[in-house]
């Protein structure tokens, strides 16, 4: 941190290239904040980036950073995604369509998250035929885009997404890619690229597939951030997952093993106790432990000797659960396996799902029309 300082201080005012040097080591000083664990340090350095940055490129990464924090943060409030400045002059940007998509896609994300279903849909159709043209598209934009076809059930779409962004991220050098921070850098998109087509897998019924995937999200996230970093526990929440589907599926059980990934899970996440109080306070991670605590309290309930266990576990995580568009038994559903679901997102460490299905599916789907 002393090192990207100096820098900084010594680049401020050099001449020509001098604000984009020194804008870059901004982001990285706001990545490291995050990593090292200080959140709000790091959003005052992207706030103050945001307002600075030498061009709309810079600006909308600064702003897209924030926001995912944020949105990790569960701090988001109903003017954020308007908290971005483009300038008039902007408009003479050489890749206007490519910002466009970076913008709507994260402003589809938080929209998703607020139940603004209608929102995102559009926002996310505006960018859907460019992509679909493979024009060049972040690959941040792309994996958000991709957990919204998911979450509405256009699963072969979905597909087409997330092996795109696969693919993109293993040809590309990921060093290279410079603009962006904290939870939106090109690493995350990998892990997060990896962990929801993990995830698509499994919920299409392909758990052979998804165990391969997951398991190399769960590396990948190990190797990142260390083994009891959330972030591990949110991969091995969606492994317990995949084991649960794939036990429905064949008429076998697993109760072992999904029993030990969920109490890891919880561990890794620093769950509170169950007789502990104030559930109700601000709880980091509050969605991914309300879902895996829900899905632990169910795999206790079918065993008589701990069914009294499970139901104390069953109420703790209703209490949790914050959703007012989805109770916690809807996201726990896995009635049918190509039934649209909820999708951790392992960057913003929250489940995402969309509220209002027939509804949106049918804006999406004649907005995009109207586009063509």
């Amino acid at each position: 941190m002393r090192i990207l300082e100096q820098g900084a201080s010594n680049l401020q005012g050099g001449g020509e290239g001098s604000d984009e040097a020194v804008g870059l080591l901004i982001l990285a000083m706001s990545t490291l904040l995050y990593r090292s664990g200080k959140r709000q340090d790091a959003m005052e350095k992207l706030k103050a980036t945001q307002q600075v940055a030498p061009s709309a490129a810079f600006r909308v990464a600064a702003w897209e950073s924030l926001m995912g924090l944020r949105m990790e943060g569960q701090i988001m409030s109903p003017n954020d995604s308007a908290d971005l400045s483009i300038k008039d002059d902007d408009s003479k940007w050489p890749d206007q369509d490519h910002l466009k998509f970076w913008v709507n896609a994260i402003k589809g994300l938080i929209a998703l998250l607020n139940g603004e279903t209608e929102s995102a849909a559009q926002l996310f159709v505006d960018g859907c035929r460019d992509f679909a043209e493979g024009k060049n598209q972040t690959e941040n934009a792309a994996l958000s885009y991709g957990e919204y076809l998911h979450c509405v059930g256009d699963f072969s779409m979905a597909t087409q997404v997330y092996e795109r962004v696969l693919e993109a991220v293993r040809m590309e050098d990921m060093s290279g890619n410079l603009l962006a921070a904290g939870n939106m850098v090109p690493e995350e998109v990998s892990l997060g690229a990896t962990c929801s087509y993990g995830q698509l897998l499994s919920h299409s019924g392909k758990c052979g597939e998804a165990e391969d995937y997951l398991t190399r999200a769960l590396q990948k996230a190990e190797e990142q951030f260390g083994a009891n970093h959330p972030k591990v526990g949110i991969v091995l929440t969606c492994v317990a997952r995949m084991y649960k589907l794939k036990a429905k599926s064949e008429g076998s059980s697993s109760i072992m093993v999904q029993e030990g990934l969920y109490r890891k899970t919880l561990e890794v996440l620093k769950a509170p106790a169950i007789n502990s109080e104030g559930t109700s306070k601000q709880m980091d991670w509050r969605d991914i432990i309300s879902l895996a605590r829900g899905e632990y309290a169910e795999l206790l309930r079918i065993q008589s000797n701990r069914k009294a266990e499970g139901e104390r576990m069953k109420e703790w995580a209703e209490d949790a659960w914050r959703n007012r568009r989805l109770t916690l038994a809807q996201a726990l559903d896995f009635s049918e396996p190509s039934k649209p679901t909820v999708v951790l997102d392992t960057r913003i460490s929250r489940v995402v799902e969309h509220h209002n299905l027939l509804k949106c599916r049918l804006c999406y789907y004649v907005g995009f029309h109207n586009n063509q």
